[in-house]
Order: structure tokens, then sequence, then C-alpha cells
């Protein structure tokens, strides 16, 4: 197949949804298809560049300190791409996609996307992440202005599924894992010298108001053993400043730092465990990609969130922004070594189920059904 990815950010590897679609791209190619992307960002191979969307400067930061940017729409070079292709797949449900949508439709070629934005990765942004009327307000505008031209969704778990559905979207919606590359999988190695003889915590994720590592630095600020606790917080975000005022309460101040792939491998050999203290997430492969290693994985129950189906038992969910209950399971899991090895295990054996390889198999299936709906006559 010949298949194409619109996405605003394709380069930059600082979110999630960039991410899973450099994977995605990069593993449909070993499987012998062709894929080409359209995006913003630097001129490649098998690339179509757009420039980024004019936004005043505060406007700008404010959205690049999130780790996005927006792509403008080139009517002209969306036709040219999208005639190359046998199917187009949105990742993102901005302008940049909408004008593809557009052309696609025009030049009859099969149209996917994904749902990877969560109203609530907006509304904590601007401080009304649990006003539920704008939430549900924003799931009804993407529906009405996007989605509901698209037959073919895909969603990365049941619980974005689930939520689509409440919110009265009738289409075919695929679950599929955005899937683990295979390098993350069980390893352990010494701790490095600023590690030793401390007990080693990680949480990955953007710093932003959704994923509540304040919640996280809290409970271990409570804890009874919090002199032998690092905190590492992996990422970088527009909370940076407040979560580095917060850290400084903290016997061992948390480490705070970007990692890359080889680093991140490398980190999660060495940590005791992995924190998800996240309000709202879709999926969150980070959380797979560190129990994969062998982190026994510590997570918040929250409604507006995937992650807590990833528990294979209780001791690890805690109730979500409470971070006296975190600071207790933290203190179980440092205080039970023997039952930690024993489930760190089992989270690694369930992490292989997340392969990457096997969850695009199932996104060609999902493009080679919207391929052949396609080719149906207008009256089946």
């Amino acid at each position: 197949m010949k298949i194409l990815l619109i996405i605003d950010q394709y380069d930059s590897g600082n979110n999630g949804t960039t991410m899973s679609a450099q994977r995605l791209a990069h593993t449909l190619m070993s499987h012998g298809h062709q894929v080409r992307v359209v995006s913003t960002g630097a001129e490649k191979d098998g690339k179509y560049r757009v420039a980024e969307y004019y936004l005043t400067p505060l406007v700008r930061s404010l959205v690049h300190k999130e780790g996005m940017t927006f792509g403008k729409p080139d009517d002209s070079l969306l036709a040219r791409a999208i005639s190359w292709a046998d199917v187009v797949h949105l990742m993102l449900p901005f302008s940049l996609a909408r004008h593809g949508l557009k052309i696609a439709r025009e030049l009859e070629v099969p149209v996917t996307a994904a749902f990877h934005v969560q109203p609530e990765n907006i509304t904590y942004a601007i401080g009304l992440g649990h006003r539920r009327a704008v939430n549900d307000w924003l799931y009804d505008v993407q529906r009405r202005r996007f989605y509901d031209q698209i037959r073919h969704i895909h969603v990365p778990s049941a619980f974005m599924a689930d939520q689509l559905r409440q919110h009265g979207y009738t289409n075919a919606i695929h679950v599929i894992s955005n899937g683990v590359d295979p390098d993350f999988h069980w390893r352990k190695t010494p701790k490095d010298p600023a590690f030793r003889g401390k007990f080693v915590i990680l949480m990955i994720g953007r710093y932003a108001n959704e994923k509540r590592q304040d919640v996280l630095i809290d409970a271990i600020r409570r804890s009874p053993y919090q002199g032998m606790i690092q905190l590492v917080l992996a990422g970088k975000g527009p909370e940076a400043r407040r979560l580095h005022r917060l850290g400084r309460r903290l016997y061992n101040p948390p480490v705070f730092r970007f990692y890359s792939h080889d680093d991140l491998l490398d980190l999660l050999a060495q940590c005791d465990l992995y924190v998800h203290a996240s309000d709202a997430e879709s999926e969150a492969i980070s959380c797979i990609e560190a129990f994969s290693c062998g982190l026994v994985p510590v997570i918040a129950d929250s409604p507006l969130s995937a992650t807590p189906q990833f528990a294979r038992d209780p001791r690890s969910l805690f109730a979500a922004g409470n971070s006296r209950d975190l600071c207790g399971h933290i203190t179980y899991w440092m205080t039970h070594p023997g039952e930690r090895r024993t489930m760190e295990k089992v989270y690694a054996d369930y992490g292989a189920t997340f392969n990457l390889d096997t969850c695009v198999r199932q996104m060609e299936a999902l493009f080679e059904e919207a391929i052949a709906d396609a080719q149906k006559p207008s009256d089946c």
C-alpha cells in the first residue's frame, strides 16, 4: 500500500502522538509499504513540508510549551500528496487534516483518522479540565467538524472507544494500541553512582497539568522513607518551573530531564518503581514501556484515563489525585521487595502483548478495510 500520514508535527518526538506516528511509519515501511508524510519541520525524503500556522508570539509560545506545532494548510501540496496515496491517515483533527480530508474526498482517496486528542488535553491546559460541560462540547465540536465525515476511526484503547460512543460517535471504531517498540523488554543493570543506594521512582510524561506530577511529588514528601527515594521526572513541558519549585521540598531533589530513546532504556533498567499519576490519558504508551521493562506500575484510577486498564492487581492502583493513598502504595512496594520482583515478571510478560509489529499489522487491516469500502458500489 501507499500510505500518506497527515500530522501537524512529525520531526520532534516530544509528545505521544508524534512518537506513535514515527513508529507507525517506520514499521509500515519495514513491512514493505510505501509511506509518506505531510507535516511541518525539516525537508526530508518522503515528506511533504508545510509551513507552521501563524500564531501570535504569546500563543505560539504557549503551544510550543505544550509540545505542539500546527501546520498551515497548502491545498496544492496536499492535492499532490493525496493523489499519490492509496489511503490517507489523519493523525490530528486540526486545520491541516480538515483540508486534507476535503481534498481526499474530492479526489476519492480513502481516508481514515485517529482520535488521539482528548478534550481534557486542551481543557487542563487552560484550567477547565474538570468542567464536564466544556469537555462534552469539545467532543461534539470534533465530531461535527471532522469525525462525522470519516467512517473508520482508530483509537488506542477501549476506554477511548467508550468515550466516543458515549458522546454520539457512530463511526466504525477500531481499538488498536499504538504499540511498544521491541527494545522495551525486561532488563536490569547496576545503578549509576547518583542512584546507588536509593529507591528510584520514575514517571514519564509531559510537564502538564493533567499529568499530575505534583501528586507524586507530594506523595514522596509524605513518605517516612523520603530520604531513600530518588524521583526522576522524564519529560518537558509548560509546568516545568512549577514542578521544579515543588521538587525543592524533597530531601533528594528530583531529576528533571528529557531522555532520548537509548538513554530512556538505560534509565528504565535502573529504576525500582513506575508511577503514572495522570488524570487524563487516551492510552499512555510510556506506562506500557515502563512495565514492559520490568517496572511495577502504580497508576491513578482516574475515570478520564485509559491507563488503569493496565493494572494487574489492586496494588497497582491508587485514588487519583490522592497523594496520601499514593504514598501508601509506594511504601508497600518499597517494603515488599519480594512481591515487587514477582510482579516485575508478570508485568514484563504482559507488556509483550503490546508488541509494535502486531499492532501495526492491525493498522494495516484497518487501512485495507477502508480501501475495500471505498471500492464498493455506492448503493451497497
